[in-house]
């Protein structure tokens, strides 16, 4: 029994049942569609400032500014709507509910001093390396799991290419036998609820990340 009064079998059920958890998968689809959205929020940004940025001194660059001011305020409500439909994560509005009668001045005025409006430029921008570090943990951690489970089918093909694990220290293991691939096809059994496990726990990053940055702080 553990600390918290759970029994060893109780904790191997809370440990497996993520396997047939959707919201692990919908989290694992998440993280892999991070990276290509950071990429393009990265490009869309550098790409819109660098060039509004060089034409300001014939002015064209001003309204440009304000359409890629505009642009990352939509992306930022974007992403802003997919951690909480998604990720189920309860963020702020992020902007005060507006009064009636404002004008267009009031309201670009509120814009600029909206910190909502810099931190999520700041979150488009982090989207970037989260996206491929989020990517590279869901290709290596998946295609790591799946290479162990699919040995027992793969070992026809083994007289050609014998697989191995390098545990380091200098001492690998050679999977050459039916048995070495029913083994570690038991290893991919339990790696699967790590690599899920371990998805959550970068979704999790996500989605706090989202929670503090794109929405209001909140009085309290």
């Amino acid at each position: 029994m553990d600390k918290d009064g759970l029994y060893f079998p109780d904790l191997m059920e809370k440990f497996f049942r993520v396997m047939g958890s959707g919201e692990a998968y919908l989290n694992l689809f998440y993280l892999l569609i991070s990276f290509p959205l950071g990429i393009f929020y990265f490009v869309y940004l550098v790409t819109g400032l660098s060039v509004g940025i060089s034409l300001i001194i014939i002015w064209i660059g001003i309204p440009l500014l304000l359409l890629v001011g505009a642009g990352w305020w939509l992306l930022a409500a974007f992403e802003r709507q997919m951690a909480i439909h998604w990720l189920k994560e309860d963020i702020a509005p992020m902007t005060q509910p507006s009064t009636e009668g404002e004008d267009l001045w009031t309201r670009f005025k509120n814009y600029f001093l909206n910190p909502v409006t810099w931190k999520g430029l700041l979150y488009l921008f982090l989207k970037f390396p989260l996206g491929i570090f989020s990517f590279v943990v869901v290709i290596t951690l998946v295609s790591l799991t799946l290479s162990f489970l699919a040995m027992p089918v793969l070992y026809p093909s083994f007289s050609v290419f014998t697989p191995e694990v390098d545990f380091g220290g200098g001492y690998t293991w050679y999977v050459d036998s039916m048995n070495d691939a029913a083994i570690a096809a038991v290893i991919g059994v339990f790696l699967w609820p790590v690599t899920l496990h371990a998805l959550n726990g970068v979704t999790w990053l996500h989605a706090k990340l989202a929670k503090h940055l794109l929405g209001l702080k909140q009085p309290g």
